[in-house]
Parts: C-alpha cells; sequence; structure tokens
C-alpha cells in the first residue's frame, strides 16, 4: 500500500457518497448569496474524485511505483465513478437511458478484456486514447451536472457527450485488437511449448527403448557365449 494506490482507493469511496449527494433534491443553502445545491456539492465531489485520478497516476509514475494493483484498481476507480454519475444522472433525467447502457456496457466488456488477460499472466495497460476517453468523459459529466441548474449549458453537454461515445468505442476496439493480439502471441507461445515437451518426451522414449534393446541384445550375447562355453566344456576328458 503507497500514497497512489490510497488515492485510488479513496475515487472509489467517493462514489457513495457522489452518488446519495446526486440524487438526494433537497439539499440547499445560502453563503454569501449564493445558493448551494446538491448539484454543485455533487460536482464538487466529482472534481476532487477526478483530481485523484490524475494525482495517482503523476505520483505513481515520479516516485516509480507502479504496481499490478494499483494498474488494475485504477480503471477500476475511474469506470465505478463515471457509471455512478452517469446512472444518477438518468434519474435525474440529464442523460439518456440508452447513452448510459451503451457507455456502461463498454466498461464492463473492457474489464472483461482486462481479467481474462490477467488470468493468461500479462496486463492490458491504459493506452492514450483511452485516457483520452477518461478526460472526455469527466468533461462531459461536469458540464451536464452544470446543465442541470443552467440549462444554456445543455446543448454543449449533450456534445460533449457524443464525443464521450466516439471516444468509448473507439478505445474498445483499440483494447480488443490488443488484447487479441496478446492473446494470439500467449496461445502460440505455449502451444509452441507444449510441440517442444512433447518432442522431448518422444525422444526421451525412443532412447529409452533403443537402451532397452541394446541391453537386451548384450544379454542376449552374453548368455549364448554361456551357453557355447558349457556346450565346449561338456567335451572335454575328466580330470584326473
Amino acid at each position: 500500500m503507497n500514497i497512489p494506490n490510497s488515492l485510488t482507493i479513496a475515487r472509489i469511496f467517493f462514489v457513495p457518497l457522489l452518488v446519495a449527494v446526486l440524487v438526494q433534491g433537497r439539499i440547499a443553502f445560502h453563503y454569501h448569496g449564493t445558493t448551494i445545491d446538491n448539484t454543485l456539492i455533487a460536482l464538487l465531489i466529482f472534481w476532487v474524485a477526478a483530481a485523484t485520478d490524475l494525482l495517482d497516476g503523476y505520483l505513481a509514475r515520479r516516485w516509480k511505483q507502479e504496481t499490478t494493483i494499483g494498474t488494475l484498481l485504477d480503471p477500476i476507480a475511474d469506470k465505478l465513478l463515471v457509471s455512478a454519475a452517469l446512472i444518477a444522472l438518468v434519474q435525474e433525467s440529464v442523460v439518456p437511458a440508452w447513452l448510459v447502457i451503451l457507455l456502461v456496457g463498454r466498461e464492463f466488456a473492457v474489464s472483461g478484456l482486462r481479467s481474462i488477460a490477467a488470468s493468461e499472466g500479462f496486463t492490458i495497460k491504459a493506452s492514450e486514447l483511452g485516457k483520452t476517453k477518461t478526460v472526455s468523459q469527466m468533461v462531459a459529466i461536469s458540464l451536464l451536472l452544470i446543465s442541470v441548474r443552467r440549462p444554456a449549458v445543455s446543448t454543449l453537454a449533450d456534445i460533449s457527450l457524443y464525443v464521450v461515445v466516439l471516444f468509448s468505442t473507439w478505445s474498445a476496439v483499440a483494447y480488443f485488437v490488443k488484447f487479441w493480439r496478446m492473446l494470439d502471441t500467449s496461445i502460440k507461445q505455449r502451444r509452441r511449448a507444449e510441440l517442444l515437451t512433447a518432442d522431448r518426451q518422444r525422444r526421451r522414449a525412443l532412447f529409452a527403448e533403443k537402451r532397452a534393446a541394446m541391453l537386451a541384445r548384450r544379454q542376449a550375447r552374453a548368455e549364448k557365449k554361456l551357453a557355447d562355453f558349457g556346450a565346449q566344456t561338456a567335451d572335454l576328458p575328466p580330470s584326473t
């Protein structure tokens, strides 16, 4: 456990807090003439969680603390945060449900690919396209949260959401291609190792058979010599 991994886990714990605040419509108080409601609080929570996403990656690279669990947990935390925010916005009638189903389904598919890759012994790291998709998601969700109280931002928020759909589909295809290539290479290497092992076993079996046949011939020659010697000694006269 290090600081980058702690920030990743903290981002996961921000998810239920974000949902609880966002779906609660009765939070509102005034501070120096500014009305602070649940949407603004949810936006601040989301920004803090997004900041931990940028910070944990930066610290992990700077301090050289990149770990396997961090590589696996970081995209999971991002997916939980984005999926929870989008699903909560569906309840607020801000985002069409079919778009959220498409985006969340994409996240499940990529997570499944990562799990299969991990079981095969290799890790699919986030690409630059995937990072661009994550940034576009953060921007789109921020605009959608702002558009709840500022309808003038709705058009820009909708455009950013369709940009997210484009990048999500593009990055999903890229992940699948990378996964397929790595899996194909892994299967070929495993098959090659199996063939080499089978060839060694076959050669060992042939060597054992040849050795057994050679020993059998030696034993047969020894028995024949012994029999011939016994026949020669039987013809000799008895000794005085």
